[in-house]
């Protein structure tokens, strides 16, 4: 069955870095784009970015362009997420995403002023 494990979350002080990574399995990995979602408290979940199956096209959200960069290595399965430049409203629960419906269970990510 597919399975995605994200890891790399943490505390990170403002304008710190960070970097996810989301190892897939129970799927051809290489077929797929993949995204990555946040969701914070109280607010709704949000698409950050995604990542064509070969790595060829990527797509951000306005509030993280040129602060984080998406990332696959077909070879390994996984997926990273490159967080630089972190501000105190990228807290939030990071998910990895295949095919829609296909969900890892998150990793914390939360930045202090």
């Amino acid at each position: 069955q597919v399975q995605l494990v994200e890891s790399g979350g943490g505390l990170v002080q403002s304008g710190g870095s960070l970097r996810l990574s989301c190892a897939a399995s129970g799927f051809t990995f290489s077929r797929y784009a993949m995204r990555w979602y946040r969701q914070a408290p109280g607010k709704e979940r949000e698409l950050v970015a995604t990542i064509s199956s070969t790595g060829g096209i990527t797509n951000y959200a306005e509030s993280v362009k040129g602060r984080f960069t998406i990332s696959r290595d077909n070879a390994k399965s996984t997926v990273y997420l490159q967080m630089n430049s972190l501000k105190p409203e990228d807290t939030a629960v990071y998910h990895c995403n295949v095919m829609s419906d296909y969900w890892g269970q998150g990793t914390q990510v939360t930045v202090s002023s």
